[in-house]
């Protein structure tokens, strides 16, 4: 935004420091307002015809525009993709075990990537695979939703799964 001395068009559409539209004055007359009130004169619409600038304490709008961009970074919430591995010969407790992590992942926002892993031989026999992310997806029942169904690439088989929306 230009200030005060920065602006260069001949005349201005001026609105006042309380929101009122005052008309169109030369920019010096314009200047010489925004002087007598101890404000700065800004250039709030440079494409209009004539261009609109207002009557403010920069500085004082400056620190409120920053205040409300860093209360709107604090609310944004971020979402982290976490990932967890799978083989195809998983017992049922570890296979319970990585259900509670996931679990727990979701309930905290987090999208989660299952990741299972083929080794040697087991390439030959993907349908295992498949059926480890299956039933890994029904334990989610509830709680998750897959957002990208099984893929294979390369050794490992991938889904993500996302929270439910509440």
């Amino acid at each position: 935004m230009l200030i005060n001395g920065e602006i260069k068009a001949k005349e201005v559409r001026l609105v006042g420091a309380s929101g009122e539209a005052l008309g169109i004055f030369p920019l010096k007359d314009a200047l010489n307002m925004a002087y007598d009130n101890d404000l700065d004169l800004v250039l709030m619409a440079p494409t209009a015809q004539p261009p609109v600038c207002r009557i403010m304490d920069y500085g004082k709008f400056c620190f409120e525009r920053n205040k409300k961009e860093k209360e709107a970074r604090k609310k944004q919430q971020i979402v982290e993709v976490k990932e967890i591995q799978l083989s195809c010969r998983i017992d049922t407790h570890d296979f319970q075990t990585k259900v509670n992590h996931a679990t727990r992942f979701l309930g905290s926002g987090n999208k989660v990537r299952v990741v299972v892993k083929f080794k040697g031989r087991e390439m030959t026999h993907l349908e295992i695979g498949r059926d480890v992310l299956t039933k890994f997806e029904a334990a989610l029942e509830g709680i998750g939703q897959v957002d990208k169904k099984p893929m294979l690439e390369g050794r490992f088989m991938s889904m993500l799964v996302v929270p439910l929306k509440k």
